[in-house]
């Protein structure tokens, strides 16, 4: 099964500029845990509320001090759009992280989190269900 259809395209994003702080406002006001960071030279990573949490309070380090450029993972784990759910999971699971980063060739497309792959395997199952239901009743 293919990640396409659960791509999110619309994907909010800052600059590594910013402060934490910043970040942590922007996903709050969106009701979101992520945010992709943007530098000079294009995407520079993935910052989420485990990041902040993690790289930033638990380092007793101040968010309206410290920008999001500095404690965001460079590491990008990136797929592209007709990879197979199995291996996104795969990914996330040796990566340790719950984004994936798509991309079509050098162009950015969106992300992909593992709620995502929940919702297409879940999708698959209840038609696989809907399928063996019409053969048994056939």
């Amino acid at each position: 099964m293919l990640i396409t259809s659960q791509i999110q395209h619309n994907v909010a994003t800052i600059d590594e500029n910013a402060s934490a702080l910043d970040a942590a406002k922007q996903m709050t006001e969106r009701y979101i845990g992520s945010l992709v960071v943007t530098g000079a030279y294009g995407i520079k990573g993935i910052f989420t509320e485990r990041d902040l949490m993690m790289r930033v309070i638990g380092e007793g380090l101040d968010p309206a001090h410290i920008n999001v450029g500095d404690v965001t993972d460079e590491s990008l784990v990136t797929v592209g759009p007709d990879e197979d759910v199995i291996r996104c999971l795969d990914l996330m699971k040796e990566n340790r992280c719950r984004h994936l980063i798509v991309f079509d060739g050098e162009h950015f497309i969106g992300i992909i989190s593992i709620r995502d792959m929940v919702a297409l395997m879940l999708d698959e199952k209840e038609a696989l269900i809907a399928r063996l239901q019409e053969y048994i009743s056939s």
